[in-house]
């Protein structure tokens, strides 16, 4: 079944430099998360599980791997209207130049949005996690009358200055915005919430920069040139002229802005019951790879995440992502990490033979605790990684510390015996 009402458009994101260095040669949308997924993902399993099987994904920087991916996973039958397409940033006759911001992008696009038969516009961003039945959103966008309607999540005094925030009615109705209000703003921008999310003071309303735009109106928006953001000039000039709805959420969502957040939302992963839950009915879907399964031998697992094709033979692993393909090597223990694992196994004869000296991997004797290992890197015998507040925000060839925790860059080889 295909919703022939809604045209899916998911935006691929600037440069995301607050989650370098995972993104120093990939976009936001391809970071790969929980072991065997990527962020773009979680929008476009949410769409497919919504029945909305036509979308457009955005893209402009960094955007070769997500291409790939996107290519390589979302196939539908020949016979059916579906398709998960990529629109590159491109030179018309009418543009020559880059997506300026998340409406110009939009704008740039339209005309391959309008060759197609929509009454809704559902704009998504590709780096967040959550699960949403957009059904519920756009009936409820239906039923209200409404032009606009905005996914809304309480917030916190401390996020909410990170934030588009908004005010509505007892009706719901969006009445005004400010994009990211200052501290001392804050007492103005209270809304209406939830008993659950007072008792959490969680008293601000934050766009979650998910937006329905009735197609007519989303046409004539886009047709001026000087307006180029959704959250800075679309939305605030837009409130008051024409209906605009909040639709509130109140389930698990979290924006993946920085490398902290980025951390969190995959160790999260790994809790007895983790607020974002994987194992339902709403399945995410990535590429089918045909791994074999994972082989661990002599190793106490806890709290633990394991994907295919893994071969683990550490003393301990707790609280942790390890992702596909990963090699954990003897007597090695592993903490508090996610390990993103690797494109590629190496030979068996090469490993027999010991023709590489650090085989791809965590290796023997190690300690890793607090870290983000990156895809393919080599984390010789012996090494010694412990990340935490004691260690300095510092930049290296192979490794960068963010707020004490350990990234390891892609492709990286961390010598035998060496100690962070």
């Amino acid at each position: 079944m295909i919703n022939d009402k809604v045209l899916g458009i998911i935006l691929g994101g600037g440069q995301g430099s607050r989650l370098y260095p995972l993104t120093a040669d990939r976009s936001k949308p391809a970071v790969p998360i929980a072991g065997k997924y990527r962020l773009v993902d979680i929008p476009i399993s949410n769409c497919i599980n919504s029945d909305i099987k036509r979308m457009y994904v955005l893209t402009q920087f960094n955007s070769a791997s997500l291409n790939k991916h996107i290519k390589n996973t979302y196939h539908f039958s020949f016979f059916s209207a579906a398709f998960v397409d990529v629109l590159a940033a491109e030179q018309t006759m009418k543009s020559d130049k880059w997506f300026q911001g998340t409406a110009d992008a939009v704008r740039q696009s339209m005309h391959h949005f309008l060759q197609h038969d929509f009454e809704y516009a559902l704009i998504l961003s590709g780096d967040q996690l959550y699960n949403m039945d957009f059904n519920d959103m756009i009936s409820k966008h239906e039923q209200s009358g409404a032009k606009i309607s905005i996914a809304t999540y309480p917030v916190n005094a401390k996020d909410a200055t990170s934030f588009g925030i908004l005010k509505t009615d007892k009706n719901n109705t969006i009445t005004s915005f400010i994009e990211k209000p200052k501290k001392e703003l804050l007492p103005d921008w209270t809304s209406n919430v939830s008993q659950e999310m007072k008792n959490a003071d969680r008293n601000y309303l934050a766009s979650m920069g998910i937006y329905i735009f009735n197609r007519d109106l989303l046409v004539e928006l886009m047709s001026n040139p000087d307006t180029i953001d959704f959250g800075k000039e679309i939305i605030p000039q837009a409130i008051g002229k024409h209906k605009t709805m909040s639709y509130p959420y109140e389930g698990y969502w979290t924006d993946i802005g920085n490398i902290d957040s980025f951390f969190e939302a995959n160790i999260g992963l790994t809790d007895e019951l983790p607020k974002f839950n994987l194992y339902d009915e709403n399945r995410v879907y990535t590429r089918a790879r045909i791994l074999p399964t994972s082989k661990i031998a002599n190793t106490t697992l806890n709290k633990t995440i394991i994907a295919d094709g893994c071969i683990i033979n550490a003393e301990k692993i707790e609280k942790s992502v390890i992702g596909i393909r990963s090699r954990i090597g003897k007597n090695s223990v592993v903490t508090n990490t996610y390990m993103m694992g690797n494109d590629f196994y190496e030979s068996l004869e090469d490993i027999q033979n010991k023709k590489i000296e650090n085989l791809v991997g965590i290796g023997d004797n190690c300690t890793i605790n607090n870290c983000i290992i990156d895809k393919n890197c080599r984390i010789g015998d012996g090494t010694v990684i412990n990340g935490g507040m004691h260690l300095k925000n510092i930049e290296t060839d192979t490794y960068q510390v963010k707020e004490g925790i350990v990234i390891i860059k892609k492709g990286a080889t961390i010598p035998k015996g060496t100690r962070i």
